[in-house]
């Protein structure tokens, strides 16, 4: 379970009711609540599967900050598991006041506007050069900030982008099924590290050029006729495909099986081949090429939808962040290199919490 920093917010209920909003991903299960009588909100995660953990967690929240008492909790349930463990919510929490559903979309747009307009210093850009900088956004005559139209790119196990025009109204104009679950599926298989933020920590000493082909390694220098440097990425993972020769036995000519070139059989590599091959990449460098790959994607096709539908200010959302600064510098990196510097990144304190907060401010 992870926990973010609390923030001061006015969000009292009138009858002495007893909020608590959650938001159930594919991959984390997100609670946002206010103890009654505190203006704070209190955000908490669990890992999805790992549901029964994060109900046990909802019954500590009712036990220590509403005395146990149940007749005046209502559960304010979006994303897809709050359709998939509907019946499990149900089951567990029979006493309280109501369980309701909203929609995972309109949940994560209230909860950024609110974000953006409501809370201050929650909104930064992020970069190696200048680091963290929170941003203070123009100002209208109504003193309200002027923030649309903007991009939401929420990234979760996949990844939704969201065109805002103005409070409330918005059309998803694209996705992509590599996100924050394609990391997580792909590091898990190749690396057996048992948590997400095991593998975020093993890429901050990873050295990705170790696995990834670089633009000096076919040139020797930088491309500098169409503005690529020689540390840039010419083709993740390469050098694992490059340096599969020499390491990989073939069966000899000896053998009693007849292959053709292309038959399965004379590809087929034994498990301890497999293994002295891959002793050659760490897990610290196969996680930051990784990390790398999936962020420069989600950046370039963010920057792609931008400029189709001529919006300026992209913010990422979404608990595939977690904060971590090499991811937020791969994705402020990709939009300044694919805009030339005419479209900017936005990250925020909370960025996991928007469907949460949204449905909060739901009820």
């Amino acid at each position: 379970m992870s926990e973010a920093e609390d923030i001061n917010f006015s969000c009292q209920y009138g009858n002495g009711t007893f909020t608590i909003a959650i938001d159930i991903g594919g991959t984390l299960a997100k609670v946002v609540f206010s103890p009654l009588e505190s203006n704070k909100l209190k955000f908490y995660t669990v890992e999805t599967e790992r549901i029964q953990k994060f109900v046990w967690l909802l019954h500590s929240i009712v036990d220590e900050h509403n005395d146990g008492v149940y007749h005046n909790v209502q559960i304010i349930a979006t994303g897809g598991g709050a359709y998939k463990f509907y019946d499990l919510l149900m089951k567990e929490f029979p006493g309280v006041k109501k369980i309701e559903r909203f929609d995972e979309m309109q949940c994560l747009i209230k909860g950024l506007d609110a974000f953006i307009h409501e809370i201050p210093n929650e909104v930064f850009t992020y970069n190696d050069q200048d680091g963290a900088r929170n941003v203070v956004l123009p100002r209208n005559s109504s003193q309200l900030p002027e923030t649309y139209p903007y991009l939401l790119v929420n990234i979760g196990s996949g990844v939704s982008i969201l065109k805002v025009e103005a409070q409330a109204k918005f059309t998803r104009i694209g996705g992509s099924s590599l996100g924050g679950g394609t990391l997580w599926g792909l590091l898990s298989l190749i690396t057996g590290a048992q948590t997400y933020d095991q593998m975020l920590d093993w890429t901050r000493e990873g050295d990705n050029s170790n696995v990834d082909m670089l633009v000096g390694d076919i040139y020797g220098s930088d491309y500098g006729k169409i503005g690529l440097k020689s540390s840039n990425i010419a083709s993740s993972f390469g050098k694992v495909f490059q340096n599969r020769r020499g390491s990989i036995s073939r069966p000899n000519s000896t053998s009693s099986i007849t292959t053709s070139p292309h038959s399965p059989i004379a590809n087929t590599t034994s498990h301890t081949d497999i293994t002295r091959r891959n002793r050659k990449f760490k897990n610290p460098d196969i996680c930051k090429s990784l990390l790398y790959a999936i962020s420069n994607n989600i950046g370039q096709i963010a920057y792609l939808q931008a400029k189709v539908h001529n919006v300026q200010n992209i913010y990422f959302g979404g608990s595939y962040i977690r904060g971590h600064l090499i991811t937020m510098n791969t994705l402020s990196y990709a939009i300044n290199f694919w805009s030339q510097g005419s479209k900017q990144a936005f990250f925020l304190k909370h960025e996991g919490y928007l469907g949460a907060m949204g449905a909060f401010l739901s009820a």
